[in-house]
């Protein structure tokens, strides 16, 4: 019997896995921080209850992670500090990010997640590693979908040009 036969929290992380977890890590913490900061900025009610809940996510996602590298042995990356609390009448309009600014970034930001999740499992040999990290991807993908729905919802959403799939007539003749 191997190393890599059995219980798969027995066996050894390789370096790939350990580095990509440390790294996710690390960049989930950044983008709590960040997404505690635009709930300052945001005036809807709706997304700020969305972005609220993509903070909730990524906190589970990190003490998930964090107990699979304590286990293992390596040293945890930085928290953010949780920034202050601000009123949003107080910031200047000009220095306010928009509604519909903040929605599209954290739904990019959602988006890349999946590909990183992605990239996490098809890395990994253990596998409750890639299971770990393919249950945060439906997760995330779920989130994207309410993402898109809100943005639609509200207006915000810029869709790149449209593919018609019939072509007027008149320019047929041309």
């Amino acid at each position: 019997m191997g190393i890599l036969n059995g219980n798969p929290q027995d066996e050894p992380l390789h370096y790939g896995e350990v580095f990509s977890a440390w790294n996710y890590v690390m960049a989930a913490n950044g983008a709590i921080g960040k997404y505690q900061m635009l709930i300052n900025h945001v005036g809807d009610d709706d997304l700020k209850q969305l972005l609220q809940e993509t903070i909730e996510q990524s906190q589970a996602e990190v003490k998930q992670v964090e107990t699979v590298l304590r286990d293992n042995g390596v040293g945890l990356p930085p928290e953010t500090p949780e920034p202050p609390k601000a009123d949003l009448n107080s910031i200047p309009t000009g220095a306010r990010f928009q509604d519909p600014a903040v929605s599209a970034a954290t739904a990019a930001e959602v988006a890349a997640g999946l590909v990183t999740c992605s990239t996490i499992i098809g890395q990994s040999i253990r596998e409750d590693i890639a299971m770990m990290f393919g249950q945060f991807h439906t997760d995330k993908a779920a989130l994207g979908a309410k993402y898109l729905k809100l943005n639609k919802e509200k207006g915000w959403l810029i869709p790149p040009p449209l593919h018609l799939s019939k072509v007027s007539e008149e320019v047929q003749r041309v």
